[in-house]
């Protein structure tokens, strides 16, 4: 189908915006802020601000909590996306609010160190301190330090990814569930959703993401090793329940969608929804484009399965 009259809305807005591989990192990073809902910020019962302990000092992170009765509540340990490069704790602010509040779970939003000031593995690194932490030291929060479920949307779903594969080969901690939106999940520029996709017309660019990708690795033979590539791991096997949400029109469709497949033959509970007429960062469009409210409808349903909420 054609592109929805929201995301070409969209796509009129950023026309002007210069393309990512051609600006500044400081650029870059105040570019995300072009899909953030407008308006008031969705209320939320509490917002922490806080540090967790990290390989390389204190983590920021907030935390979002719908009641003032968290005892029962399973916390989901979401990564922004930005390339590795961009992307903040205030860039996703508002769809953390949103996750918190329909899923009715605690969300802990993680400032994971960007590249290229701390290149890969940094960010893979401070992605599973943070679910380690959650599942040794949550009672301070109180809510349930055993019932975790990692996200994120294109990079931070890449990291989701990464640490539910880092998690089982590390002997834990335990991940109920992985949320994937719109994953990076390999080093590959050869799929057809980057052929058809990848050259300007729907946002993001295959040479935008080569230069994530530049500014991540220290070398380009990094980009076959799993925790950079989760779908280039030779082992699949007993990794946590995922859904995986594609767009249509992006240029990393096909590996969320194989990665999604090759998660399933091996054995594990895989779920993947495809999105029509809808770009790259359409579910932090949501309150502009439908398909994005709809995700995060699809996202909190399987999340409150996964944890018998429903």
């Amino acid at each position: 189908m054609p592109v929805t009259a929201e995301t070409q809305a969209i796509l009129d807005l950023r026309a002007g915006v210069p393309p990512f591989n051609g600006l500044t990192r400081e650029k870059a990073r105040e570019a995300m802020a072009v899909l953030r809902p407008e308006g008031e910020l969705e209320p939320v019962a509490q917002v922490f601000e806080m540090a967790i302990p990290g390989p390389a000092g204190g983590i920021p992170a907030w935390s979002y909590l719908p009641t003032d009765d968290t005892r029962d509540l399973p916390t989901v340990v979401y990564f922004h996306g930005g390339g590795w490069v961009s992307g903040s704790l205030d860039s996703h602010d508002a769809l953390c609010r949103a996750l918190c509040n329909r899923t009715g779970m605690s969300v802990l939003s993680v400032q994971y160190r960007l590249a290229p000031e701390d290149r890969y593995p940094a960010a893979a690194e401070d992605a599973y301190a943070a679910v380690a932490w959650i599942n040794s030291t949550n009672n301070q929060l109180g809510t349930r330090s055993e019932c975790v479920a990692v996200a994120g949307d294109s990079a931070g779903g890449n990291l989701a990814a990464v640490v539910s594969q880092m998690t089982r080969d590390r002997g834990g901690p335990r991940i109920d569930s992985q949320i994937l939106i719109y994953p990076v999940t390999d080093f590959n520029f050869e799929t057809e959703s980057y052929r058809v996709n990848g050259c300007g017309e729907y946002g993001l660019t295959e040479a935008a993401m080569r230069r994530c990708w530049d500014l991540y690795l220290n070398d380009d033979s990094e980009g076959a090793q799993p925790y950079a590539s989760p779908l280039q791991a030779a082992d699949l096997e007993n990794l946590p329940r995922s859904l995986t949400i594609t767009a249509e029109y992006d240029p990393l469709r096909d590996e969320g969608e194989a990665y999604a497949a090759a998660l399933g033959a091996a054995g594990n509970q895989s779920a993947c929804t495809r999105y029509d007429g809808v770009i790259h960062g359409f579910v932090s469009a949501f309150e502009a484009v439908p398909e994005g409210s709809q995700a995060l409808d699809q996202i909190a349903a399987e999340l409150r399965a996964t944890f018998g909420m429903d």
